[in-house]
């Protein structure tokens, strides 16, 4: 199995390849909250779960746009914390919002797929 190793002190460039998989594709997603800018992914699978994804986005302010199997995400005017329930509870994956939207926004309002909702804030 290949590894990549990083040696800290140095800036990280460059690309990396990663196969149109539900379950690279939907974690990327959630990532796109992270750097309040532009984010283009290619290669993403035409799945129910995406499209959610997207609808998640969406609802917390995020421009996204789709041409064929890339996704462009604007996540520059992010300006909600709450992930809606209703959407929540049709993917329970949705969860991995949690850090990504915690990170950004100091805290993250989110239910579990089971229903329990809760709110979390960065000490």
């Amino acid at each position: 199995m290949s590894k990549f190793e990083v040696i800290g002190g140095n800036k990280i460039v460059g690309e990396l390849e990663v196969q149109g998989a539900k379950n690279s594709v939907l974690p990327i997603l959630a990532a796109t909250v992270l750097n309040s800018g532009i984010n283009i992914v290619h290669d993403i699978p035409m799945l129910s779960d995406v499209e959610i994804m997207i609808q998640i986005l969406e609802s917390v302010g995020c421009k996204v746009t789709r041409e064929g199997n890339t996704v462009v995400v604007d996540s520059k005017n992010l300006n909600n914390y709450e992930i809606p329930e209703k959407l929540v509870r049709e993917m329970r994956s949705s969860i991995i919002f949690l850090g990504a939207m915690l990170a950004r926004c100091g805290r993250v309002k989110i239910s579990y797929p089971g229903g329990w909702d809760n709110t979390w804030e960065k000490s």
